[in-house]
């Protein structure tokens, strides 16, 4: 079903109807599975202190009976920071919220959004969208079990319920249970028939309806996400919206990010370079690699760092090339900084 509703920008009045935290977070980097790990997000770091940060999703039952120290333990610099859960039984993911909150997130999000095959078989992510009776379940579990804030990231729709009075509803539904921070991708799911990656490109954007949920529901903070790609898009959308979360191209172009906390927290502190980017995390790469982990876990997430720039394939060769080497260390990224002959900033 197609949307027909026309943006408009936020009155006044709505703006400040907004929870008190309104502009803590306007702009976040979204979840991905096999991206946002820890060393995506110290790497991110040297680049924005401000940005929100998620994790990968970790599964309710992965948390309650895996390595948490492995799925979930984070270095003190990546906060802000939020734990993405994915999960359908309200008393494990409160579970869950208790453990986030202890270990230091600032915020839990339940994953409401993701269509793929292997999320449907443990009957949660977007197929939960069908259940909202549900969802609020959940969230009144975890509300009840913390104090930091529950959020949810869902779709605008899924199969076909996908009106803008479905999304309404559930919005309603899991607002009265105590969910205050929707982020919204402005696209539909398809639970068949689509791969996840189809899914983040062929239904089309609807980023009115998101508009018109924010109007309808003022009180709230309503995120966007989906087909984002840089800060002046951003910007515009905070016309119509309270926070702005960008994804794949947060990876593929991470410097986009080191003007963020100037355009969005009002910091007045020097942007870094890249090479000054790369040289805050050499201290890091010699403490993991000193732990036993190959470099490629780490530098696989730089490889975007010089987008654009003279020498990026150079770059991009090396740290290829010989971060996969046992025993490789901070002296390939030193290595691979030499070709540059001066600080890149832009």
């Amino acid at each position: 079903m197609t949307s027909l509703i026309t943006a408009q920008p936020l009155s006044e009045q709505n703006k400040n109807n907004c929870p008190d935290d309104r502009h803590k977070y306007p702009l976040s980097i979204a979840p991905m599975m096999d991206r946002t790990d820890r060393h995506y997000r110290y790497f991110m770091r040297q680049i924005t202190k401000r940005t929100l940060l998620y994790t990968e999703m970790v599964t309710s039952a992965a948390i309650k009976h895996g390595d948490r120290d492995y799925l979930l333990g984070f270095s003190p610099e990546e906060n802000p920071l939020a734990l993405q859960v994915g999960g359908d039984h309200p008393q494990d993911l409160a579970e869950c919220a208790r453990i986030a909150e202890a270990m230091g997130y600032v915020e839990i999000n339940l994953n409401v959004g993701c269509p793929s095959d292997r999320v449907q078989s443990g009957h949660f992510g977007a197929c939960l969208m069908k259940n909202p009776a549900l969802v609020a379940e959940c969230v009144a579990a975890m509300t009840a079990a913390v104090k930091i804030p529950v959020s949810v990231k869902h779709r605008i729709g899924v199969d076909d319920l996908d009106s803008y009075a479905d999304m309404q509803n559930f919005v309603k539904t899991v607002a009265d249970a105590g969910c205050q921070r929707f982020s919204v991708h402005a696209r539909k799911a398809w639970l068949q028939g689509l791969s996840p990656k189809d899914n983040r490109e062929i239904p089309p954007l609807r980023y009115g309806d998101v508009h018109q949920l924010k109007r309808e529901f003022p009180h709230l903070l309503i995120e966007i996400n989906g087909g984002l790609t840089n800060l002046a898009q951003a910007h515009e959308q905070l016309q119509y919206v309270d926070a702005v979360m960008i994804g794949r191209a947060a990876y593929d172009h991470p410097y986009l990010f080191a003007q963020s906390d100037r355009q969005f927290y009002g910091e007045e502190t020097a942007i870094p370079s890249r090479v000054e980017v790369v040289e805050a995390m050499l201290a890091y790469i010699e403490l993991w690699t000193a732990k036993g982990l190959r470099l490629n876990k780490i530098t696989r997430h730089m490889l975007q760092l010089f987008h654009g720039q003279a020498g990026s394939r150079i770059w991009k060769r090396i740290l290829t090339d010989k971060s996969c080497i046992a025993g490789a260390g901070a002296e390939v990224l030193r290595e691979a900084i030499a070709i540059f002959p001066k600080p890149l900033q832009d």
